[in-house]
């Protein structure tokens, strides 16, 4: 029996179509289903119970010694979000009571951390856990996976196997239900087939040219192959950063959609929101090899290479 917290996120539910082709078929779905748009997610997936996030700690904990492992993945996951008590509630405090029924119930754990925890990446962006105290995110989000990261690394007592993996920009399937928080290539696939043309951010910072600002976009599906590594490796714990391990422009990014929809470029600049410029990370980039270094063998997919599969084989069949 294996849980997914998360199980409609567009994370989650990849992960579990993973796990069902490797023929992993006994999953927990933990969500709070109540979007139809998004529990489409699941269809057609073998699922052998759906469990509401609310109740789900009471259920771990009547149900914890038939749980092979957990992946929580689920979060609140608004970088706009401002209501601390609930980040904290949903993002911080929850996942702790997940730990502790791990600690006691001897079940391994990969759960979600976020490279939002770098803020402005004044200390760069190793996963190095000595200096993980020190990092300053930019936002009530970032700082409620942070405070859980601190916290994990001071706890004296720890599941036997567990792992918290720093997503830095993911794309890919099945996010269309993420509105403005969906990756800018969603976005820019949409605009530019509504539009023929696409609005970047200009850039507020004399550094980086408008376009330039940079960011380590992964996809989707490599984020999927090292969770699902995990589950096999169950060594070596700690954190990890889990991006591509090199950072491109949007304007390479948007390049690379117009050259998937075989559309000539259009590409002109609009003010980034006020509400998030001071907020903005102009640049992130994942150093990976923490995670190689424990023997993680695959080799991450180019941008323009993820971006023609998720445009050609998802996007436009929708």
């Amino acid at each position: 029996m294996i849980v997914v917290t998360g199980a409609v996120g567009f994370i989650g539910s990849q992960l579990i179509e993973k796990l069902n082709n490797e023929n992993f078929n006994d999953i927990i779905a933990v969500d709070n289903f109540d979007r139809e748009d998004k529990n489409k997610n699941l269809l057609g997936l073998k699922i052998t119970e759906k469990i509401d996030r609310d109740v789900f700690i009471q259920w771990l904990s009547n149900n914890g010694s038939s749980v092979e492992f957990i992946f929580h993945i689920g979060a609140k996951t608004d970088t706009t979000l401002f209501d601390v008590e609930l980040l904290t509630k949903m993002n911080t405090q929850y996942t702790k009571d997940i730990w502790k029924l791990c600690i006691e119930n001897q079940i391994p754990l990969v759960y979600a951390s976020s490279a939002a925890t770098y803020g402005l990446g004044e200390f760069g962006y190793d996963d190095n856990e000595a200096e993980i105290p020190k990092l300053k995110p930019l936002n009530p989000y970032g700082q409620s996976k942070q405070d859980f990261d601190v916290w994990a690394l001071e706890q004296t007592e720890k599941p036997f196997y567990w792992a918290g993996l720093k997503f830095f920009n993911v794309y890919g399937p099945n996010e269309y239900h993420k509105g403005r928080m969906a990756s800018v290539v969603w976005h820019a696939y949409n605009q530019i087939l509504k539009t023929d043309a696409m609005k970047l951010f200009r850039s507020h910072n004399p550094e980086y040219k408008d376009g330039e600002q940079m960011r380590d976009f992964v996809y989707v599906k490599d984020v999927i192959d090292v969770c699902y590594w995990l589950m096999h490796h169950r060594k070596d714990s700690g954190i990890y950063n889990l991006g591509s391990g090199k950072a491109r422009t949007f304007l390479d990014l948007t390049k690379a959609v117009f050259k998937a929809l075989d559309k000539n470029e259009d590409i002109s600049f609009i003010d980034t929101p006020e509400d998030i410029r001071d907020k903005y990370q102009y640049f992130t980039e994942a150093n990976m090899e923490k995670l190689k270094s424990i023997g993680y063998p695959k080799e991450f997919t180019t941008l323009e290479v993820g971006i023609e599969d998720y445009v050609k084989n998802y996007l436009s069949n929708l």
